[in-house]
């Protein structure tokens, strides 16, 4: 080896054979040979390592593994194969290099680390994976599991057998012993006291209690439509009585609603007063951010029997939830004739609601709350809610279009046909979302746009209007196609798989194309088990390309600057590589926040895992 050059661990290979990096490129030696410095270069004529060379590695197949700061070089035989961002590689300051028994290549790098195994690159960064994300050395022992020493200690990512349906009963204890909050069981996130520590658990409320609790309340739906497990029916069940009691709560006290309003979410009042400072951070809203806010009090009033606070202010996307989960609850759980009636009787109190109050959930201080607002004259005169004209009116129908299948009552097919009729509610619901492209708009704007879609082509009665809201759908999925999202592309197929429809100029496939359905499942295989909020950083990978400034947020108002984006192959971060509590979640950021002290339940896997067996996209085990 050169004199004075520094040399990296050497590598054991086949037939006797060591190679090592070193800071002037990478040699190689068989037997009682000499080493010999090897010239790595691609068809173009340039040469890839000739100096600072920061690991090498043999595989189970005898290939080479050249890590250096142009990129990632593999020797097969006499050919090279070369790898830099445009191919998918995450990062390239790279420590060292191991592969394993497993056919793996593991590189460490001074943030993080990075895996190639199948044909896949993979990153893990950040605290989920590695004490510290300065890889000092990696090493993989018999077994596969990789093991670094890192500048804050020595940690090991391991793989576990499992199947999916062993994953969801993971999760499904993980909500069942820590998650759940209330004896009604509402299922959101938790915090906990210390990071990834689940021995001192903190609940707290949320705006979307009623939401998340319907969310996964749907997913027990499918679970037990497809398990005819009695845990299942039990947590659907729950799941119902406290969507039911969101309801119920809000009657008889001293600011009660009209009857069918839904509250956001409770809190007992043997606790802290959540009204305290309120009114003032509502004003404070209303004078320097949202206009429309509303500044009232009390925002959490007690129940009639005192025991208590209820959130009022309900918004659009609990009712969204809502009436999602009810229409399954009704379908697949309730089975006897007692269990079917109290579904009929919530979902009718609240759509009388609706319609009663000009189509508004009007709160108790005899005023709509700021966003469940579906009034023709608004949605469709009013320019402050042009961005809410298309969702609302496709959730109306819906709405609507559930509580005829729920209750019987030909009323409600008449009211949507009014809205129809006088004022477009079915060509506003063409297009709910303005978009400019992938990764423009609200996120939570999409998960509400696939229930509503998902209830109302399941529920309509006019196959015609089946078709046009289908067409609409197969529209925004192909805008969502990109997020790799289980729970759309299953929402979707449910409508649209093998589904034909025609327009003025032909007829035209809605079936979702590609790999919808490959993708879903390596989604479903890739969710970590651990859901704590631990920090990603991914903005400084290789593998990215950044999304235009246009394709923001915010619909009318200034976006964040380049602060996302999707990686080379035109899919986002997988969900190893970055942590959300939801999937309204933006799944365009490249940066997340968190610090292990949040803990998230796993919806987000159960209600795709079940929704897609029980429409039977895929087997038990996956």
């Amino acid at each position: 080896l050169p004199e004075g050059a520094d040399v990296a661990p050497i590598a054991a290979g086949p037939d006797g054979k060591l190679a090592t990096a070193t800071s002037v490129g990478v040699f190689e030696r068989s037997g009682d040979e000499g080493w010999q410095r090897l010239r790595v270069a691609d068809g173009l004529g340039r040469l890839w390592a000739e100096e600072d060379v920061r690991g090498v590695a043999y595989d189970m197949d005898g290939r080479l593994w050249v890590a250096s700061l142009a990129g990632v070089a593999c020797r097969d035989a006499d050919r090279w194969t070369f790898y830099t961002g445009s191919d998918g590689l995450p990062y390239n300051d790279f420590t060292c290099a191991a592969a394993g028994s497993d056919g793996s290549v593991w590189f460490g790098t001074t943030r993080g680390a990075v895996r190639f195994h199948d044909g896949r690159w993979s990153y893990r960064q950040g605290l989920r994976w590695l004490p510290n994300d300065e890889v000092r050395a990696v090493v993989v022992d018999g077994d596969g599991t990789a093991w670094f020493a890192t500048a804050g200690g020595v940690g090991c990512i391991a793989r576990e057998s499992m199947s999916l349906l062993e994953k969801a009963a993971y999760y499904e204890a993980i909500i069942d012993e820590h998650i759940k909050r209330t004896p009604y069981g509402y299922t959101a996130e938790v915090s906990v006291e210390t990071p990834g520590d689940v021995s001192v658990v903190h609940h707290h409320d949320s705006d979307n209690d009623g939401l998340w609790t319907a969310m996964y309340g749907a997913s027990q739906c499918y679970a037990y439509a497809v398990t005819c497990r009695e845990t299942s029916r039990q947590r659907a069940s729950d799941a119902f009585e406290a969507l039911r009691f969101l309801q119920k709560v809000t009657q008889g006290g001293q600011h009660s609603p009209p009857k069918g309003y839904v509250a956001r979410t409770i809190l007992p009042t043997d606790g802290r007063d959540p009204n305290e400072g309120r009114l003032e951070q509502d004003q404070r809203e209303q004078a320097t951010g949202d206009v429309l806010w509303k500044a009232y009090e009390p925002r959490w009033p007690k129940s009639a029997d005192g025991k208590w606070y209820w959130k009022s202010d309900t918004s659009s996307d609990e009712l969204d939830g809502h009436y999602f989960f009810y229409g399954l609850y009704y379908d697949l759980v309730a089975e006897t004739d007692e269990e079917k009636e109290r579904v009929r009787e919530v979902v009718r109190d609240l759509t009388d609601h609706i319609i009663e109050h000009d189509f508004v959930l009007m709160d108790h201080d005899g005023q709509p709350t700021r966003w469940s607002n579906y009034r023709p004259s608004v949605l469709n005169y009013d320019v402050h809610w042009i961005a809410e004209r298309g969702l609302n009116s496709l959730s109306m129908l819906s709405y609507l279009a559930t509580a005829r299948h729920v209750t019987g009552d030909e009323r409600y097919d008449e009211v949507a046909e009014t809205l129809m009729r006088d004022h477009a509610y079915h060509t506003n619901a063409m297009v709910p979302k303005l978009q400019r492209g992938i990764g423009s708009g609200n996120q939570s704007d999409d998960e509400m746009a696939f229930m509503s879609f998902y209830n109302l082509i399941r529920y309509t009665n006019d196959e015609a209007l089946r078709k046009q809201f289908l067409t609409a759908f197969y529209a925004y999925w192909l805008v969502e196609e990109p997020e790799c999202n289980p729970f759309f592309n299953f929402a979707y197929a449910a409508a649209g798989l093998g589904q034909m429809t025609r327009d003025q100029y032909r007829a035209h496939s809605r079936s979702p194309h590609g790999d919808w359905l490959e993708t879903s499942i390596d989604v479903l295989r890739d969710f970590p088990l651990d859901r704590f909020n631990w920090g990603h950083q991914n903005s400084h990978r290789l593998d990215l390309v950044r999304l235009p400034y246009a394709n923001g947020i915010f619909t009318f108002g200034p976006n964040r600057g380049t602060g996302r984006g999707y990686r080379v192959d035109g899919k986002v971060l997988p969900v190893s590589e970055r942590h959300f509590n939801h999937w309204n979640t933006d799944p365009w950021d490249l940066d997340y926040g968190g610090d292990g002290r949040g803990l998230a339940s796993g919806t987000v896997f159960l209600l795709p895992y079940y929704m897609g067996r029980y429409h039977g996209f895929f087997n038990e085990s996956g």
